[in-house]
């Protein structure tokens, strides 16, 4: 199987002259659903930039869906190919309602009106969402409600691969549910940065611990997340219901 994200060798320093990443080696195949753990400053959100296109001085080489992050046309070209979700929804939903929000990556594309209106209608039944929604203006939505239409605003680019950067933050258990949902419904590749395991625990099947700018750690997520040891060392826990199915063994 064909991957779509090929990272070999990538490192990074701040304009500063702090090291960022150190040598990132990471593989993303078709399909995969991945969860990027770490402690914080450990170089999660510089490797989601890269990828988004956004950072261009780093060393190594940066592949997305085709796109060679080392060309300035492979960056440019990259937001065609993935889309990002950032932790912070407000600021990614900024239009009067929420049809004109998740409607703004298309028309940005160039695609026609009735290109525009069968994007927005299969991104908001995507994320489970109905008409009712295009006229909300998002600042009234609750949390989740806002999240889904940020994820909505980023299926209707129609891209191959989705990151999401701590997406569970700031939702109630009703919401991380939800989202937990419908994030199982799709079929799209994606790499979830969180600092909450449960969490990706149910929404990934391989994870990848990154510590010091460094890929220390990659396998099955139960496998992974159930070495205490492993996750002592880089400023993690296991999460509970992995630690007591340990020592019911």
């Amino acid at each position: 199987m064909s991957c779509l994200i090929e990272i070999d060798g990538l490192r990074y320093h701040y304009p500063d002259g702090r090291s960022a990443l150190n040598g990132i080696d990471l593989h993303v195949k078709h399909g995969e659903r991945v969860g990027l753990v770490g402690p914080n400053g450990a170089g999660k959100t510089t490797l989601f930039l890269t990828l988004a296109g956004v950072i261009d001085s780093f060393e190594g080489e940066v592949s997305v869906a085709g796109c060679d992050l080392t060309t300035p046309e492979g960056r440019k070209e990259v937001h065609r190919k993935l889309g990002i979700v950032f932790q912070q929804t407000d600021d990614q939903l900024f239009h009067a309602s929420v049809e004109e929000d998740i409607a703004f990556g298309p028309l940005n594309l160039g695609a026609d009106e009735a290109e525009v209106r069968r994007r927005v209608d299969c991104a908001l039944s995507s994320v489970g969402l109905n008409e009712d929604f295009k006229n909300r203006l998002p600042f009234h939505l609750s949390g989740g409600e806002k999240r889904r239409v940020a994820i909505a605003g980023v299926l209707a680019m129609e891209p191959d691969v989705l990151l999401l950067d701590e997406p569970s933050s700031d939702l109630d258990p009703r919401g991380r549910r939800e989202l937990v949902q419908i994030l199982d419904r799709l079929p799209i590749t994606r790499v979830i940065s969180s600092h909450n395991l449960d969490f990706i625990c149910e929404t990934c099947e391989r994870v990848v611990i990154i510590d010091g700018g460094v890929v220390r750690a990659s396998g099955p997520t139960h496998e992974i997340l159930a070495d205490e040891d492993l996750m002592l060392k880089h400023g993690l826990e296991t999460p509970y219901f992995l630690r007591e199915a340990i020592r019911g063994k």
